[in-house]
């Protein structure tokens, strides 16, 4: 089983200790999002997850840790940075500030295990085509060297960006194609490896691979291991994702970044963050009396591999 940790939230940003909490005590529960009184039960140790994949925009706090984490499961680390600034990510670290934290990332568990994501790609009077490319540019020649990829996706119109991001222009074909095809050419220009995920259309003319971000191909490479050969239909249009379990909630994710998807009100997501316990194996809030809990069945994805069993902490 893959374990997703930041689909739902920015669990590593904000809720570092609590998922620490989880890897010593070995397991963690994940409340249903549409039935809120299942709870399912995942056990969280190597001999039951095959893989752990993070996406984050601040490892700082965890960044002491992650040396450890990888010497006992194998990881694969998403790192968003953006273009945009403090009117669309408020909670966010700048770009430089990000790129340092992504390199020290890097040096601490390998580049093969660290990949950047350049997304959502939206535009607005002040986040231009122009923006963004000499923006892709400038974090492409600082940290190249330092990733495996770069995943990049065009923003996605849900119906709350009328309300959240009412600034957003609408992306047209003529659009994502010169952006594509602009992109591509600076990921040549700096060796880097480029591609979509939960985008449709085909980019490949611009040396842009279209391929999920959670394959088991770029997980087995990243891990020296070999996962077996399953068909699947990705987790949603658009998207080559294996099949994997988030383990966080929505609307908790205090970096307010206005095209959020997982969050749907500020306000929840303040009273959400309050009922937050770092001791308890839900991320928000504890067991009901009412709750059903259901034991995950956790199936390896893994044909063969080799991992070496450390002690942890």
């Amino acid at each position: 089983m893959i374990i997703s940790v930041g689909a739902r939230t920015d669990i590593t940003n904000y809720y570092s200790k609590w998922f620490l909490e989880r890897i010593k005590e070995g397991f963690v529960y994940s409340r249903n999002p549409f039935f809120p009184h299942k709870v399912t039960r995942y056990e969280l140790t190597p001999e039951t997850v095959d893989c752990i994949v993070f996406c984050s925009k601040n490892y700082s706090e965890i960044l002491p840790h992650m040396r450890d984490i990888a010497n006992k499961f194998r990881i694969y680390c998403y790192y968003t940075i953006t273009a945009y600034g403090k009117d669309v990510e408020p909670n966010v670290p700048d770009i430089d500030e990000s790129m340092q934290t992504l390199q020290e990332l890097s040096r601490t568990i390998g580049n093969k295990k660290v990949a950047w994501r350049y997304d959502p790609v939206l535009l607005t009077s002040k986040y231009t085509i122009e923006t963004h490319l000499d923006t892709f540019e400038y974090m492409a020649s600082k940290i190249s060297n330092d990733v495996e990829r770069c995943v990049f996706s065009f923003v996605e119109m849900y119906k709350k960006l009328d309300r959240n991001m009412p600034e957003i222009i609408p992306l047209t074909d003529s659009d994502k194609n010169r952006i594509a095809n602009n992109l591509g050419t600076i990921a040549k220009k700096y060796n880097l490896k480029i591609q979509t995920c939960g985008t449709n259309g085909d980019y490949s003319s611009y040396g842009i691979e279209k391929s999920g971000c959670v394959t088991l191909d770029i997980l087995g490479k990243a891990n020296d291991c070999v996962f077996k050969d399953i068909n699947h239909k990705g987790m949603r249009n658009g998207c080559g994702c294996i099949e994997n379990r988030d383990v966080g909630a929505y609307d908790t994710c205090p970096s307010g970044c206005r095209y959020c998807y997982a969050n749907n009100d500020i306000k929840k997501v303040e009273e959400n963050v309050k009922l937050h316990d770092i001791h308890s194996p839900l991320l928000i809030g504890h067991l009901q009396e009412d709750d059903e809990i259901h034991q995950s069945v956790q199936k390896s994805l893994l044909l063969k591999s080799s991992q070496t069993s450390l002690e942890f902490f």
